[in-house]
């Protein structure tokens, strides 16, 4: 079969794939490290990594390696029987964190489903099968099936997708007091996630975490954490939950978990844990042997202590570079974010800035309504946070002599 050039290919993909993603104008082929490359051989230093999955870069030899010794033993086999990977990731990650049981699907969407679902088998077995509502934030994602969908608090999200599932209710993020007027004896849990992700990088405050956590003992409620972009390392450590001094009941996870392999997780106490038996839900696909193997690698990885002060150290050098940049620059209004998560809020049009990023050969994303967010792998050295800087600067410089 003849090679195709960026061109054949772009046409051709306008024909047989859906359009629901609006792509840049290059073909990406290969990685290595913290770089990718295009078609046409171009390098772009990667500040994306998958939307924070690509944990440790491209072409990471440990992991390759871990991938072919399994695969060539077994990479499927269903949930109809037992498998070894998945019950040691399910021993590391009740050892290594709050839970007792952990659950495997997919991807995050899935792990909010099931989540939703475990909460309200608990509280109809608890408190009544009245007991439905769950209390989600504005500018909240949490997917996009539509449980998933019907928590997440944007309306653009579910225009002309309605209607949404019944039993949701939204307040204000970082605002107990909006949560406290919407808990009534129909509530049953509450999702929140510890840094919102898709809303504009919003890390949560001690007080707002630690008061939900209070309100949920009060009220005999469950505290979901959705952990799905910044769990596992991207916040500096290993769970984001542990910034705030709480635990959830339950909590969501994806993105790096197995360095780009499909896997999602629902970890969970045994007072949730014991009201789902047998037929209650299930994923063919979930906790295979081959996701599973390589994710107790990188998971193993990402929580040593080491590995953990590092990516701290290089976000506040990062973090600073931008505050920099900023003093330069009217079009960075604000600078916020959590360990490798950073959002940076824009006065200009966010989709300008990430065209002439592309041009400068560095990666960036949209997030919420006007900002950028950062999501480096987090292999990135402080040698890589200078060359962004100075790509990232001339993608400015560019705009403001264009503007």
């Amino acid at each position: 079969m003849r090679a195709m050039n960026t061109q054949e290919l772009i046409e051709l993909k306008n024909n047989v794939l859906l359009g629901n993603y609006a792509r840049p104008d290059f073909v990406l082929t290969h990685g290595k490290g913290m770089y990718l490359y295009d078609a046409d051989g171009k390098e772009y230093l990667d500040f994306v990594a998958g939307i924070a999955v690509n944990a440790f870069g491209y072409g990471d030899e440990r992991t390759m390696q871990v991938l072919h010794e399994q695969a060539a033993k077994l990479w499927h086999c269903s949930n109809l029987y037992h498998n070894e990977p998945q019950v040691l990731l399910a021993q590391f990650l009740t050892e290594r964190t709050f839970a007792d049981k952990v659950f495997f699907c997919n991807s995050g969407t899935e792990a909010n489903e099931a989540a939703i679902k475990f909460c309200r088998k608990w509280a109809t077995l608890n408190r009544g099968p009245e007991c439905m509502q769950i209390i989600s934030f504005t500018k909240s994602f949490h997917g996009r099936t539509y449980g998933a969908l019907s928590a997440t608090g944007q309306t653009k999200l579910q225009d002309n997708f309605g209607p949404m599932l019944p039993g949701f209710a939204f307040a204000e993020f970082n605002n107990l007091e909006s949560v406290q007027k919407l808990v009534n004896d129909q509530t049953c849990a509450i999702i929140a996630e510890p840094v919102q992700g898709e809303g504009g990088i919003y890390p949560a405050t001690a007080e707002f975490m630690q008061g939900l956590r209070k309100l949920c003992d009060d009220r005999n409620l469950l505290l979901v954490l959705d952990e799905v972009q910044c769990g596992f390392g991207r916040t500096g450590k290993f769970c984001a939950y542990e910034h705030f001094g709480v635990e959830p009941d339950l909590a969501t996870y994806a993105k790096p978990i197995a360095g780009g392999l499909p896997l999602g997780a629902v970890l969970l106490k045994d007072k949730i844990a014991a009201a789902i038996k047998p037929g209650d839900h299930g994923c063919t696909f979930g906790g295979g042997p081959l996701t599973t193997r390589v994710a107790l690698d990188i998971l193993q990885r990402i929580a040593a202590s080491q590995f953990l002060a590092a990516i701290n150290e290089k976000s506040g050098y990062l973090q600073n570079k931008l505050r920099a940049l900023q003093a330069q620059f009217p079009a960075i209004k604000e600078v916020r974010g959590l360990g490798l998560m950073i959002g940076v809020e824009l006065t200009i049009d966010p989709a300008q800035l990430i065209a002439a990023c592309y041009r400068q050969g560095l990666l960036i994303c949209k997030t919420g309504s006007n900002a950028v967010r950062l999501l480096p792998p987090l292999i990135v050295a402080n040698k890589h946070i200078d060359e962004f800087t100075g790509k990232f600067k001339a993608a400015l410089s560019a705009l403001e002599t264009t503007t």
